[in-house]
């Protein structure tokens, strides 16, 4: 990497270093806002609520990068044009191919990092925070129904009153059906924990089977339930769709499709994990033709809140296409790309005229 490129590239990044610290403090401090009105709830001090946060920053980190991105750029390439610094670059050689050059390598840096983050680290610090506030406040993990959490596992149907946060099922019932779907075999137990081995250890369990026979019951202290109702798939949960991991996303698609049970929800998070680093470099090319197109004139102020405008339109506009495509049945794909095609799009049309300028 030649000087002038190196120069430029940590400008860039310590702009975008800048932008991203300033964003994570606003968001950080509205997510605390919200934790407020929590406080007091079983042992949920003002501490656990910091806790809280602070393990979700990952998560806001990914979810930001692509905006902190483009306002870094806009900010660093401001600097350059307002010293007459990016003039005498360009009359010393620089030209719009190099300078694209550069910025896809950034970009693609940019992009390794969200998807590493994305996939080794959010998931994590996204449900460790979650069991912390569900601990202190004495929640449940979930109970979408009176009647508890619902689930099919092939040709039975698994109803549990409460999931704890550490994944044990309290209050467990399962109805096990034939082929036809007559029903066999009724099972309930008090709790049921993940073993290491690969099956939950239910225990005081009752076991009534119906037969044309007759019916049978039978009790036992403990016993094991192989099923591919897993903690990994029960984490949905706990953990938002587009923070989870995508091997985990994978899995549980799998085990929706298998039950035939619907999945645009899941399948757009998995779409949106992988099409979402590249927001990245397509920033830093979105940035690139206002180096060029607006005078010197203009200042850093107006560039950095124009910015702000592209990053918030982008925000906006990944949330909506989500939305959008869930409720009108969109291919998975096309909902979770539309917003970066969209913005790729704009990227090249203002690199095509700041060619031609």
């Amino acid at each position: 990497m030649s000087i002038l490129n190196r120069y430029l590239a940590t400008l860039i990044l310590a702009s975008v270093g800048l932008a991203l610290a300033v964003l994570l403090l606003l968001f950080s401090f509205f997510d605390l806002l919200e934790e407020m009105g929590s406080l007091g709830e079983g042992n949920y001090t003002m501490v656990k609520a910091l806790l809280y946060v602070l393990l979700r920053l990952p998560g806001r980190i990914h979810e930001l990068m692509p905006i902190a991105v483009v306002i870094g750029a806009l900010f660093a390439l401001a600097q350059l044009a307002v010293n007459s610094e990016f003039n005498v670059m360009r009359t010393s050689g620089l030209s719009p191919r190099q300078l694209i050059k550069l910025m896809l390598g950034l970009g693609a840096s940019f992009a390794l990092a969200i998807l590493l983050l994305g996939e080794l680290v959010t998931p994590v610090a996204e449900q460790a925070a979650q069991q912390i506030k569900l601990r202190t406040t004495s929640k449940i993990v979930a109970q979408e129904f009176k009647s508890g959490l619902w689930a099919k596992d092939g040709h039975s149907f698994v109803n549990a009153q409460e999931v704890l946060p550490d994944s044990t099922l309290v209050g467990l019932q399962v109805f096990q059906f034939d082929p036809d779907f007559h029903l066999q075999l009724i099972q309930t137990a008090e709790t049921g924990v993940w073993s290491s081995a690969g099956y939950w250890q239910l225990n005081q369990v009752q076991r009534t089977r119906l037969s044309a026979e007759g019916t049978t019951i039978e009790h036992f202290p403990r016993l094991d339930w192989p099923s591919s109702i897993t903690p990994d798939l029960l984490s949905v949960l706990t953990v938002a769709p587009d923070r989870m991991a995508l091997r985990t996303l994978y899995a549980y698609i799998g085990h929706l499709k298998e039950n035939r049970q619907k999945t645009t929800r899941f399948e757009i998070a998995l779409w949106a994990k992988i099409v979402y680093p590249l927001a990245a470099p397509i920033m830093l090319l979105l940035a690139l033709p206002f180096a060029y197109l607006q005078p010197r004139g203009t200042g850093t102020s107006a560039r950095v809140m124009l910015g702000v405008l592209i990053g918030l339109i982008f925000y906006l506009l990944n949330r909506l296409s989500a939305r959008l495509g869930l409720l009108n049945d969109w291919p998975p794909a096309l909902s979770a790309s539309l917003p970066v095609i969209v913005f790729s799009g704009i990227a090249v049309a203002g690199l095509w005229l700041a060619e031609r300028r």
